[in-house]
């Protein structure tokens, strides 16, 4: 018997949340489980929607329901859910308050098994009201999938969200798609023709990513180019610091590129100097391309990248630990090939999407059979 699963994302921009997403919709065993993306009218999830559609994932568009406006269209989407008798509401939260009124139509529709996917959590001075309303949602949640051990902590001391509720399940990829050689064309058009090193990164461009102090670092790498690749509310205030460093003429701002496996096979080592994360693909794709990665020692990515084993790890907000840790790699082709290799075997053994899907669906079969 096939199983109806809904699907409920609150975005309104495409990044890892929403890429996560799509690897587990392209998993899915369609002879067990049918999903379906419910999402809000708007534009930024464009990736994510052509995305499903690719996948044939049946999309339902419903309006955006936030604050007291959103009550009340709540009634009217948990008459929805109740109609598509679905099996299980999967909801994926960017932040812990995130899908907070899809979520308790779910309980109010009676959907059999109800699961969240925290992909990320942000340490705000969280008021009384915030924990309440948490409190008052997870009531409902049969299962939460933080995706590191570490939001599980934050969830567990910060909202008290009891531990049989909680199941990690890591961040993954398909490997597969970034084994390919390096593209000579793209590394002449990178480097200007020069054989200058590439340090790539691949992330939105927003304060979180720390991308500020990359550009400090890149002052103490003077040979490098470094290749942003993502957009984000923060371009314009990066591109204002790299000209005023002096380093305008070897950054390149690059957007969103579809080339991306092409782009981490070209490059020389792969930053991430995040001041917070969940489980970042980013770090993932750049090990599964067999490059040395470079982050941030903070939680979640600290579960990924093993210092001195499958990339090195720096303090974050630090610029001159990141130019040594990028200085070391560069200088020491045996190191960067050492690290990118173990970074490649990890993510075959630890972080590929079949095994995710597998963990998933597991958690829906155990919901779904202790409801009988």
């Amino acid at each position: 018997m096939v199983q109806s699963v809904v699907y409920f994302c609150d975005s309104d921009g495409f990044g890892g949340a929403e890429q996560a997403l799509l690897i587990l919709l392209a998993g899915l065993d369609r002879d067990c489980w049918h999903p379906v993306l419910v999402h809000h009218p708007e534009p930024g999830i464009g990736a994510l929607l052509e995305g499903a559609q690719q996948l044939d994932v049946e999309l339902c568009c419903v309006p955006r329901m936030e604050g007291k406006s959103g009550l009340g269209k709540m009634p009217a989407f948990v008459r929805q859910l109740r109609a598509r008798r679905a099996s299980i509401f999967h909801a994926h939260l960017a932040w812990p308050l995130a899908c907070e009124l899809g979520l308790a139509s779910a309980v109010l529709a009676r959907v059999p098994a109800i699961v969240a996917t925290e992909q990320l959590f942000i340490d705000l001075d969280w008021s009384r009201s915030h924990r309440l309303q948490h409190r008052l949602v997870a009531l409902g949640v049969d299962r939460y999938i933080p995706v590191s051990h570490h939001v599980a902590q934050r969830l567990r001391e910060t909202f008290h969200v009891p531990v049989h509720k909680l199941h990690v399940v890591h961040n993954a990829i398909a490997p597969d798609r970034f084994d390919r050689p390096p593209n000579p064309a793209l590394r002449t058009a990178l480097t200007d023709g020069t054989e200058r090193p590439i340090i790539l990164t691949v992330a939105r461009l927003e304060v979180q990513k720390g991308l500020a102090y990359l550009l400090e670092a890149a002052t103490l790498v003077p040979e490098a180019v470094v290749a942003l690749v993502g957009d984000g509310s923060d371009r314009t205030n990066l591109e204002t610091q790299a000209r005023a460093l002096g380093i305008a003429g070897r950054v390149r701002f690059l957007g969103y590129r579809a080339d991306v496996p092409d782009l981490l096979a070209s490059c020389n080592v792969f930053v991430l100097p995040s001041l917070y994360e969940g489980l970042p693909l980013a770090v993932l794709e750049a090990m599964a391309a067999c490059k040395p990665v470079i982050a941030t020692a903070i939680g979640g990515t600290d579960e990924a990248v093993r210092h001195g084993e499958t990339g090195l790890l720096v303090p974050p907000a630090d610029p001159t630990a990141l130019a040594a840790a990028i200085r070391t790699v560069l200088a020491d082709p045996e190191l960067a090939r050492r690290l990118g290799s173990a970074g490649r075997a990890r993510v075959h053994r630890e972080f590929c999407a079949e095994r995710m899907v597998q963990q998933v669906t597991r958690i829906y079969d155990e919901i779904l059979g202790r409801r009988g």
